[in-house]
């Protein structure tokens, strides 16, 4: 039995070298300690038992680290987070659930607000959704 486990080792190695994504690193662990297990015995049942508990283990021993590591993945920084929080001009009325325009640093954007904002009127970006600036009128001082 212990050839199958090395034979399983591998194969999961191959499929984890082959991939981007952590997807059976936990597997082959379990694998080559069900294969160890194998030379102290010749149960089947038990060796089976090895490769589920080490790879269940595995799996939530990595878990934080895994989870760290995506995360960092999926963030993209740019320098579109510059202009949330500044001032923008608007240059076609916004109007609720309609898109008005604004501009900020000489670029044009597609903007929509919960207020009637007038052309003219300074506004100052709350987020960016997608292509769309969320703004707010600019409170008077």
């Amino acid at each position: 039995m212990a050839i199958y486990w090395i034979i399983l080792f591998f194969v999961l190695l191959f499929i984890e070298l082959a991939t981007v994504n952590l997807v059976s690193i936990w597997f082959a662990i379990g694998a080559i300690s069900a294969f160890i297990t194998s030379f102290f015995t010749d149960i089947i049942l038990w060796q089976l038992l090895v490769f589920v508990v080490i790879s269940v283990i595995s799996l939530f021993a990595t878990l934080p680290l895994v989870n760290k590591i995506k995360k960092k993945e999926h963030i993209v920084p740019t320098n579109l987070d510059r202009v949330i929080g500044k001032e923008a001009e608007v240059i076609k009325e916004i109007r609720p659930n309609h898109f008005g325009e604004v501009e900020i640093f000489g670029s044009t954007w597609t903007a929509v607000s919960r207020d009637e904002i007038k052309v003219g009127e300074k506004v100052i970006v709350e987020k960016i959704d997608g292509v769309k600036l969320i703004v707010k009128k600019e409170e008077k001082k």
